[in-house]
Parts: structure tokens; sequence; C-alpha cells
């Protein structure tokens, strides 16, 4: 097992960078953000990069139970399945759920959607989430998370208020539980269970 819980150093490391945002000045504060968003005006813009500086900004700090949340979360996938899958899965479902959102987005999306402030930790981590309810024993425990989780997602993408983000989160989680079904398909495979 590894001995540094990257996770939680992420977690800090996104919060520490919270903290020190709200100190600076307003205009910083908003370039910064700017900057970071993977908004339709930025991806559109060929700034690509913005795919990894989104997961690491937040717009304020986060609440400390989604913190702890997010730590406990990112530190199970890490003790189940290792720092570099948890790592990857989370990435892998930031991007693609932002990916996703954009190509929804980029020929709709009015104006001031198109410049709203896309960053987070909350795509990444409904992916690994979904992705570690194959930590779960098999059978019906295993397929209620899966179904449970999908329909508290969907909750708020099928109400008339939604916003992009909600999309963002079911398509996120959707790909946390494809990963999910994919490990329940490998021969073999041996990761720590909730128990």
């Amino acid at each position: 097992m590894n001995p540094i819980p990257w996770g939680a150093v992420y977690a800090g490391g996104v919060q520490l960078g919270a903290y020190a945002l709200e100190r600076s000045g307003p205009a910083e504060r908003e370039r910064l953000l700017r900057d970071c968003s993977t908004n339709v005006d930025n991806l559109a813009a060929g700034r690509w990069e913005t795919l990894l500086s989104s997961a690491l900004v937040v717009e304020e700090p986060m609440p400390l139970p989604y913190a702890l949340l997010l730590v406990a979360v990112l530190g199970y996938a890490e003790y189940a399945y290792g720092a570099w899958w948890a790592a990857a899965v989370f990435l892998f479902g930031h991007a693609t759920a932002t990916l996703i959102v954009y190509g929804a987005l980029r020929r709709t999306a009015d104006a001031g959607t198109r410049r709203a402030l896309d960053v987070g930790t909350s795509y990444g981590f409904n992916a690994v989430l979904g992705a570690l309810t194959s930590a779960l024993p098999r059978g019906p425990v295993r397929t209620a998370a899966r179904v449970g989780l999908l329909a508290l997602a969907a909750a708020p993408v099928v109400r008339r208020g939604r916003t992009f983000t909600d999309v963002g989160h079911l398509a996120a989680l959707g790909m946390g539980v494809g990963v999910s079904l994919a490990l329940d398909c490998l021969s073999g495979m041996k990761h720590p269970k909730i128990t």
C-alpha cells in the first residue's frame, strides 16, 4: 500500500488553494478561475489544458462534509485499486463528462452559459464513486447501489431548473459505473471488498 494518501493530499491542496484564492483580489480571483475553466469558450478556443486545470481549483472552499467525503472516496479507491487507478478514473470521468457537456453546449449555449465558470472536483468524484460500486458484494447490493446512485444523479437532470453541471455529474457517474461494470467482467480481478 502506498504510504502517501494521495487523495487526501489532492483534496487538501484544492482546499488550501481555495482559501488562498479567497484572499486574493476579486479581479485576480476571477482571472484565475476563468483561465482554469472548461467552459465552452475556452474549449472552443483550443484551451485543452483546462481539462486538467479545472480539476485543481474550486470557486470557494469545499464544505467540510463534502471535503471529507471526497477524501474518503479517493482514499478507499487508493486502498482498493491503487493510487494510479484512482487518479486515472478521476481524470477519465472528469475529462469525459466535461467533453460530453461541451459537445452538448457548443452549438446551442447562450453567451452567459458559454462563459460560465466550470471548475471543481465533482465530476472526478462522481466517476470514482461510481467505479467503487465494484467493491461492493456482488448481487443485489451492488446492483442497488448502481441504480440508486444513477437515480440520485438523474433526478436533477430531469427537473425543470437543471444546469449543465447536473448533466456533467450524471455523465461522470455513468462513466464510473461503466468502469465498475468493466471490472466485474475482468476474470481473476482481486481487490479489497467493502463488507
